[in-house]
């Protein structure tokens, strides 16, 4: 595995000292830029995109040719595991992702599998393959997956839900049906992410959308347990480089010492934590990546420089901060205030390195 010409962002993740302050945005390549709308309609439709490696690759790259943004990631989606499982995914216009046979008995629980990666999802693996070309070895690229949790309540909610009331049920009643959901989610996401790691992924993240909505012991059994499972299992050295790994529950602010202690190397942080607050909770044990609201990006350029500075500084000196979102970036972003947030970060951390 060649290094990236630009490492910024995997040192950072390994606490090692940058000269600047890395970035790259959840959802970077998205709805909020007129690039990617167009390359969509030649898609066809979202599932299009996805499962073409030249289209995927195509908008991976389209926020890198705009930002100097320090990393890419892999263009997919967290539900592309359940949809190999048989489930069948599709994206209902204006209501988001669903599946048409959802997880409702027992039966169909007690056959779920794990696919293997190099099957039903041999075209994520050609589209992180196809980018690692694109990319040069100019950034690194990232691989992901959603968390066992988070692709268990798509499963059986059927899409997405306001009250999780299905999977909820089944916790407390059926604990034991769960249990057999996530272990075969976990197996399945890590072989998912080990097949990205060996196709040229050079660091993964795992999403755990859904496990800030868990009581205190539900998160730590049903979610977090399962993601200690995976990290376990995961490729960490490639080609004599290490594979960062990074976690990240959103609404996942009152467990930050206990995902940082499951094996990974960086946490992420939604924007309702405060990242000085965490910095000191975690110690060095990882590295944060984080936290502006999204939201931020709705308001001025002067404004988000203003929020940008302020999370630049909550975080301190010294090294191990990956900025990002708090969360996803809106489809409603004006593109010209990324350009902003880009470089403010890159500006700002590079005088407080100066002046540390």
């Amino acid at each position: 595995m060649t290094r990236p010409r630009n490492d910024t962002f995997l040192r950072a993740l390994m606490r090692q000292p940058t000269d600047y302050t890395p970035l790259w945005l959840m959802r970077q390549a998205g709805r909020y830029l007129p690039e990617y709308r167009e390359t969509r309609a030649r898609a066809g439709n979202f599932m299009g995109l996805c499962t073409s490696p030249a289209f995927a690759t195509e908008v991976t790259l389209q926020p890198l040719a705009r930002y100097e943004l320090d990393a890419a990631i892999l263009f997919s989606d967290i539900l592309t595991v359940p949809d190999a499982m048989g489930l069948g995914l599709y994206f209902a216009e204006g209501e988001g992702p669903k599946f048409e046979r959802p997880l409702r008995e027992e039966w169909a629980i007690r056959d779920l599998e794990a696919p293997d990666p190099a099957g039903k999802l041999r075209y994520v693996m050609d589209a992180v393959a196809e980018i690692r070309r694109a990319l040069d070895n100019s950034v690194p690229l990232i691989g992901f997956s959603g968390s066992p949790y988070t692709l268990a309540c798509y499963m059986i909610e059927g899409g997405a839900s306001d009250d999780f009331r299905r999977i909820k049920t089944m916790l407390y009643e059926r604990p034991d049906l769960l249990h057999h959901v996530l272990d075969v989610n976990a197996r399945a996401v890590t072989a998912y992410l080990n097949a990205q790691i060996e196709s040229g992924a050079q660091a993964v993240m795992i999403f755990d959308t859904w496990g800030g909505s868990l009581s205190h012991a539900a998160y730590r059994e049903f979610s977090l347990a399962y993601m200690q499972q995976i990290v376990a299992g995961l490729t960490r050295e490639k080609d004599g480089e290490r594979v960062p790994v990074i976690v990240f529950t959103k609404g996942g602010g009152l467990w930050l010492e206990a995902i940082a202690d499951i094996g990974c190397d960086a946490l992420g942080l939604d924007w309702t934590v405060d990242i000085g607050q965490a910095r000191e909770r975690v110690g060095s044990r990882v590295a944060l990546q984080g936290n502006l609201d999204p939201s931020v990006l709705f308001a001025t350029p002067d404004v988000v420089a203003r929020e940008a500075t302020r999370v630049l500084e909550r975080f301190g000196s010294g090294p191990g901060h990956v900025f990002n979102l708090g969360h996803g970036i809106s489809q409603f972003t004006p593109p010209e205030n990324v350009t902003t947030l880009v470089e403010t970060v890159h500006s700002v951390s590079r005088k407080m390195r100066a002046g540390a």
